[in-house]
């Protein structure tokens, strides 16, 4: 903050010096802008300086010429950043998402689902609209009362409740050294 303010009180104090000493301050500036440009490669700058750059390119037209440390597009994207950035919060006050729904109303629905199992979703929300409730199916789907599935079996137990049935069943073919062919059917009962 405190390069701006000193900026803007030295244009206020320029407005009163004459055109020669403004020219040689001017020709001084210059010079140290070229070996501050020599020695540092990327200046560090505070939001302040980019808002005060940003100001001064909408009311002075040369402003392109004076700029030094940066180029002109920079100082057009960090418009385009502070616009971005201006409606993103307009847009996003608050939580993001939906609203959340009241304890007593999610309860209601729980009760609805349990009271009455073959009604679905869009009779629950009309009947929520007949209290006065607003609320969408997908909401109503959300909070509805899930019935508790058994687990499935696993693969293992299935093998052993089943295993007195299962058989296992090869068939192959096998070259004797006398060039015979001889057929092999194997059967096994895995009990």
């Amino acid at each position: 903050m405190l390069p701006v303010i000193s900026t803007l009180l030295a244009f206020v104090a320029g407005l009163f010096r004459s055109r020669a000493s403004l020219c040689l301050e001017h020709l001084a500036l210059r010079h140290q802008l070229a070996v501050y440009q020599q020695t540092v490669h990327r200046p560090q700058l505070r939001p302040t300086d980019r808002l005060f750059w940003a100001w001064l390119s909408r009311f002075w037209t040369g402003w392109q010429a004076a700029l030094t440390f940066v180029q002109p597009r920079t100082i057009l994207a960090w418009q385009h950043q502070r616009f971005r950035d201006h409606w993103r919060g307009l847009s996003q006050r608050g939580k993001p998402g939906r609203p959340a729904m009241a304890k007593e109303v999610r309860q209601l629905i729980r009760d609805m689902w349990q009271a009455n199992p073959t009604w679905g979703a869009p009779r629950i929300v009309g009947e929520l609209r007949k209290l006065g409730i607003d609320v969408a199916k997908s909401t109503v789907e959300t909070y509805r009362v899930r019935p508790q599935k058994p687990p499935s079996p696993t693969w293992k137990t299935f093998l052993k409740n089943h295993v007195q049935d299962l058989v296992a069943l090869d068939f192959f073919v096998v070259p004797t050294v006398r060039h015979k062919v001889l057929f092999v059917l194997v059967i096994l009962a895995h009990h």
